[in-house]
């Protein structure tokens, strides 16, 4: 096995960056050159950078009746791709950005409230996971949550913002095959369900005196 080569924030240096565009997330041109693995320095590297902060997402999860909520919304990066002929409405976890001043696990928690109409307890940090970082700024910070899936159904949605979201209650072994033949396909969904999958027994037990 090869060893880690051990490069740090002191190895990338930053000469320069310009702002493109500012509306609901920032585009940024970033100059910057890097130590390389065989010694010596990078040219200068050009790349744009979208920044979108931090996000939370929810695993919520009924371990009495094992079953899992989803949430379905249209979203206009499935829709505008242009080799895509699958709905736009996708399947996913609760999830929403963190604005600033906010800790990760109180987003976690107001979205369940927002996009899905429940109460979490029991939430707990499962891991942080970079979301595309060859060109975005976005950290995920996935959490699971006990929640009572009887209470999970309805519309929900923020309307100044024009949310228009669907829940769904399902079971953990159907959600995980659908993740598995594809008709859930987007990245935290599937991080979120295949962490459910190795880990709900434990879940299970650790939530059974709550």
């Amino acid at each position: 096995m090869s060893e880690i080569q051990h490069f740090s924030q002191q190895d990338i240096e930053i000469l320069g960056e310009q702002t493109l565009y500012e509306g609901f997330f920032t585009l940024k041109r970033i100059q910057f050159k890097h130590k390389l693995f065989a010694g010596g320095e990078s040219g200068v590297v050009t790349r744009e950078l979208l920044i979108k902060g931090a996000a939370s997402a929810v695993i919520a999860y009924d371990p009495k009746e094992d079953s899992v909520i989803l949430v379905e919304q249209v979203r206009i990066g499935a829709a505008y791709h242009p080799e895509s002929h699958r709905s736009p409405w996708l399947l996913e976890l609760i999830a929403g950005m963190v604005e600033k001043g906010e800790k990760p696990e109180e987003v976690a928690l107001r979205e369940s409230e927002e996009e899905a109409g429940i109460q979490v307890k029991n939430l707990t940090h499962c891991l942080s996971v970079w979301d595309s970082p060859g060109g975005t700024v976005e950290r995920i910070h996935l959490f699971a949550g006990e929640v009572d899936s009887s209470k999970a159904k309805g519309i929900h949605g923020l309307a100044e913002e024009n949310e228009d979201i669907r829940v769904h209650v399902v079971k953990r072994e159907q959600a995980y095959q659908w993740m598995c033949e594809g008709k859930i396909d987007n990245g935290i969904a599937v991080i979120g369900l295949q962490w459910l999958q190795l880990n709900y027994a434990q879940l299970q037990q650790s939530w059974k005196c709550s």
